[in-house]
């Protein structure tokens, strides 16, 4: 697990215990396994950028503070320039770009997704969390799968949709795919 996603899990755990909650009254409320939220604190597994916005939900704070360890102050507006938004790499073939870590009490979280082509032909592991997803297709294709359906969006496509169902992207035709994610 890489240096930041190790000071990530200790934030959470810090925060969790000031907010006296349970690692399990967490759990519950992810609706996730007490052993999977116990790794993710302990940043011996890898946290879903969904899973972290639910967290920052729980703990009332902004998702901002989670990832950099810096207050958000931003409420009227915030600018981030291209390619300068705090990434946090998820599994080997996602890396999630925050858009807006800066802002105070946001009611959604944007990110650009870059998603490197997979080797093996099984289908990616799949996640869901509550709210809801938009994705807006910026670069190359993508094959998105919710809840046993697959769809296939080329650049300029794009979907909304529940996340509670579980879903996963791939990128096609060998090519790294970039997509704007926005999670409410």
């Amino acid at each position: 697990m890489n240096e930041k996603m190790k000071e990530i899990a200790l934030r959470i755990s810090e925060l969790r215990e000031l907010s006296e909650a349970s690692q399990e009254e967490m759990a519950d409320y992810l609706k996730i396994s007490i052993e999977d939220y116990t790794h993710y604190e302990e940043g011996s597994l890898d946290i879903p950028a969904s899973i972290l916005y639910e967290i920052a939900n729980k703990l009332n704070v902004d998702m901002g503070l989670l990832m950099t360890g810096e207050e958000t102050r931003m409420h009227i507006f915030t600018v981030t320039r291209k390619g300068k938004g705090v990434r946090v790499e998820r599994r080997k073939q996602y890396e999630y770009e925050n858009l807006a870590e800066k802002f105070i009490h946001k009611k959604a979280e944007p990110f650009i997704v870059a998603v490197e082509p997979r080797t093996g032909g099984e289908k990616p592991s799949t996640n869901s969390h509550p709210g809801q997803e938009f994705n807006y297709v910026i670069e190359g294709s993508l094959k998105l799968y919710i809840n046993e359906n697959e769809i296939v969006l080329e650049e300029g496509d794009s979907v909304f949709f529940d996340s509670t169902y579980e879903h996963a992207m791939e990128a096609l035709n060998n090519k790294t795919a970039k997509f704007l994610a926005i999670i409410m």
